[in-house]
């Protein structure tokens, strides 16, 4: 099943559910989002961090722990496409010093987000195709909650290219909530209009 929630919006479902967990002992739920460099994926990412905060994030005052936000990022495989015969075991050192500063200001970004929320953060970087690699990881870690960013594909590229939402929609072993971008504001849609 899967729930669209637009990343500025309230999603009455996801409303009720939340109030639901205040009220019910207030049981703390295990959430992973996916991410990466897109935008898309840090909207989710603060989606999470805004209207679930209440079921991920420890409260001091009464002593009751909080959930946990793993935050998974995964670097695809190109050896194939760049070693085709497989001539090789290992990512060449500039390509790989890369890669770990992308990382690394990655997760420092989306870090930054989780600070000052109380929210008890993992994160996980794993190597391979990221919608199987991230439906692994949602079995491997028992999660409560998949969140990803949608990136918003029309039907025919989605077709071409797939989709990580789709996908792990299919396949993860757990409920997941796909957020989509944001919307336009009615403004800057009738300053469009108005300069065409």
């Amino acid at each position: 099943m899967e729930t669209y929630v637009d990343a500025i919006g309230e999603d009455t479902a996801a409303t009720t559910t939340t109030e639901t967990a205040t009220n019910k002992n207030k049981k703390k739920l295990k959430v992973m989002v996916a991410i990466d460099e897109s935008k898309n994926s840090f909207d989710a990412l603060e989606w999470v961090v805004d209207h679930l905060r209440v079921v991920i994030s420890a409260e001091p005052e009464t002593g009751q722990e909080g959930g946990l936000l793993t935050l998974v990022h995964v670097h695809p495989t190109y050896l194939q496409y760049i070693y085709p015969s497989g001539g090789t075991d290992s990512v060449p050192e500039p390509m790989r010093k890369a890669r770990e500063e992308s990382t690394t200001n990655l997760f420092t970004r989306a870090l930054e987000i989780c600070r000052g929320k109380m929210v008890k953060t993992e994160t996980k970087i794993l190597e391979g195709d990221p919608k199987e690699m991230i439906c692994q990881a949602v079995e491997q870690t028992h999660v409560d909650l998949l969140v990803v960013g949608s990136r918003g594909l029309g039907m025919i590229k989605r077709a071409f290219l797939g989709s990580v939402s789709d996908y792990c929609a299919q396949h993860a072993k757990c409920p997941i909530l796909i957020v989509r971008p944001p919307r336009e504001t009615s403004t800057s849609s009738t300053k469009e209009l108005k300069s065409k």
